[in-house]
């Protein structure tokens, strides 16, 4: 399981943001850009999808830019990753998107696929963007 280079870029940018807080009244895009290293484009795209999702307000104009819609400790990875992958789902049984599994009928497995990705969704909503913007703790070994 990998998370797409959206997710990735999203979390870096948002943790960019959640260090801003408190310091200039808002971001803009190109500052963002400098200093995450994400390209322009995609962090003009990203934030379109995070304001859509209701994390990050979006002013045009003049003294315009963006900011966190509420405080870092209130925004979960769950809730950035969702804001550009769309719902958290191992597998299509999951979100009944997709009827088309040829397995479906006798699957064994399917009723316990919700535990498991809602442990997994748990486990990213337990990480709140406030803890993603401080310094790194020690490496942990995989």
């Amino acid at each position: 399981m990998r998370l797409s280079s959206l997710a990735d870029y999203a979390v870096v940018m948002m943790s960019a943001a959640a260090r801003h807080c408190g310091g200039i009244a808002r971001l803009n895009a190109t500052l963002l850009a400098e200093e995450t290293g994400v390209p322009l484009p995609t962090v003009q795209k990203l934030v379109s999808r995070l304001s859509a999702a209701g994390l990050i307000e979006s002013t045009r104009g003049t003294g315009g830019g963006f900011r966190l819609s509420r405080p870092p400790a209130m925004i979960s990875l769950a809730d950035i990753i969702e804001a550009v992958e769309g719902p958290i789902a191992l597998t299509s049984c999951v979100d009944g998107a997709s009827q088309d599994c040829c397995v479906e009928q006798t699957c064994k497995v399917k009723p316990h696929w919700n535990a498991v990705n809602g442990a997994v969704r748990g486990a990213l909503a337990g990480v709140s963007l406030a803890s993603l913007s401080q310094a790194p703790l020690s490496q942990v070994p995989a």
